[in-house]
């Protein structure tokens, strides 16, 4: 069920919500079967951009392109993006009452027997079973509604993978099973842990980049992508000295 990574390139991309400019001409390429990870201070556009990856209407491409696995991603909406294989990780979803979880699972499997299978078996390896019957995000933790919707990716088992800082409000006894998860869903066959999906992850802690292989990370101040490199050495320098010392390196280099 492993399906071929792909390439997300974004080219000189300008966006706006509401008339107001949130990404100012962001460039970013991820390779096929790379993890990168987005870093910066609140409201710097690291959620714009992957909502804007994702397809949301509300966010309006004023100028530049996106595309995956050389697919211009601008044509297609939200629906179309996802059937594409690209797949998002929301930092705050919506409750939905009356709809149980179960029933988006059933709808993923569909009427394939293996998805069904793989469906079901996912849920039991995780020990999901006292999520599946609830209202989707209905009173439930920022761990549960993470763990949800981290179990919703791996049984889409999208190309390119999105999370939206899967590791915020989530206490430290349940860090280490969303790793585990995350893990899962990026490196999906286990004797072959190199073989890895596209994937695309907003952090602001160093947790997760101890737990979860990343290839690469970006900075993003007032909607720019301003520098990118090795995650470690930048999370190391962020957490010494703050987001300026990126704005100070930058200019720097100029």
């Amino acid at each position: 069920m492993f399906p071929v990574p792909g390439k997300l390139e974004i080219k000189n991309l300008a966006v706006e919500v509401g008339g107001v400019r949130v990404l100012h001409n962001i460039h970013l390429t991820v390779p096929p079967g790379e993890v990168h990870v987005l870093v910066g201070p609140n409201g710097s556009g690291k959620t714009s951009l992957l909502a804007t990856i994702a397809g949301y209407p509300q966010y309006r491409v004023v100028s530049g392109s996106i595309s995956y696995d050389g697919t211009d991603l601008l044509p297609l909406g939200l629906t179309e993006r996802a059937r594409l294989g690209i797949g998002l990780l929301e930092q705050r979803p919506p409750t939905i009452n009356g709809v149980k979880l179960r029933l988006l699972l059933d709808y993923i499997g569909g009427d394939d027997p293996e998805r069904k299978r793989f469906i079901e078996d996912l849920i039991k390896e995780t020990d999901h079973a006292h999520l599946v019957d609830r209202n989707i995000h209905e009173d439930l933790s920022g761990g549960e509604i993470k763990k949800a919707g981290l179990l919703l990716l791996l049984a889409r088992q999208p190309h390119f993978a999105m999370m939206d800082e899967p590791d915020s409000g989530v206490d430290m006894d349940s860090i280490t099973l969303l790793c585990q998860l995350m893990n899962r869903l990026l490196s999906p066959e286990r004797e072959h842990p190199a073989k890895r999906r596209t994937g695309l992850i907003i952090t602001h802690s160093d947790v997760i980049l101890g737990r979860v292989s990343t290839d690469k990370a970006h900075v993003m101040i007032d909607g720019r992508v301003l520098c990118g490199g090795n995650p470690r050495i930048i999370m190391k320098k962020i957490r010494e000295s703050g987001f300026d010392s990126c704005v100070d390196c930058l200019h720097q280099g100029e």
